[in-house]
């Protein structure tokens, strides 16, 4: 297909369509991951948050916002949440307050982090191992230059 032949809906940047059927793509994987982790009693936000506080215990809510792709405010109050049932507490450190998991966290993203892997790899098990790696060097390297703030950038 060239750039300028017509495509579904009328669309035809590649760029458009590429980006189309990434959200249709993340919506059902998202879903999946949605399924896993309400059947273990919790939000995919809330597992979000295990998992990000579990590989890097200790880290300031403001770190915490920016791996999650949050506002602050957004993961304070998904923390008072999570301290309420105790998976998680903050303590201060210095002028900032650090997350940790609780025994209760812990033993939660334990339980779940193995599984939830599982259903997130058997949703892309239609494309074989170098496709998928393929796939993430694509989306790495789009990454990093929309961080950069050059989309124009390869």
């Amino acid at each position: 297909m060239s750039e300028t032949t017509p495509t579904r809906a009328g669309l035809r940047h590649p760029g458009v369509l590429a980006w189309l059927r990434l959200v249709r793509v993340y919506q059902q994987i998202s879903r999946a991951a949605a399924e896993h982790s309400g059947a273990a009693g919790i939000t995919l936000a809330q597992f979000d948050v295990l998992a990000q506080v579990g590989a890097a215990e200790g880290c300031n809510q403001q770190q915490l916002a920016d791996a999650l792709l949050v506002s602050k405010g957004n993961v304070t109050q998904l923390l008072d949440r999570m301290e309420e049932c105790d998976l998680l507490k903050r303590r201060p450190v210095g002028r900032t307050k650090c997350v940790f998991l609780t025994q209760r966290g812990r033993s939660l993203r334990d339980r779940i982090v193995p599984g939830h892997e599982a259903v997130i790899a058997s949703q892309f098990a239609p494309l074989a191992p170098t496709e998928q790696r393929e796939l993430l060097r694509l989306l790495r390297r789009l990454d990093r230059a929309l961080r950069q703030g050059d989309p124009l950038r390869t």
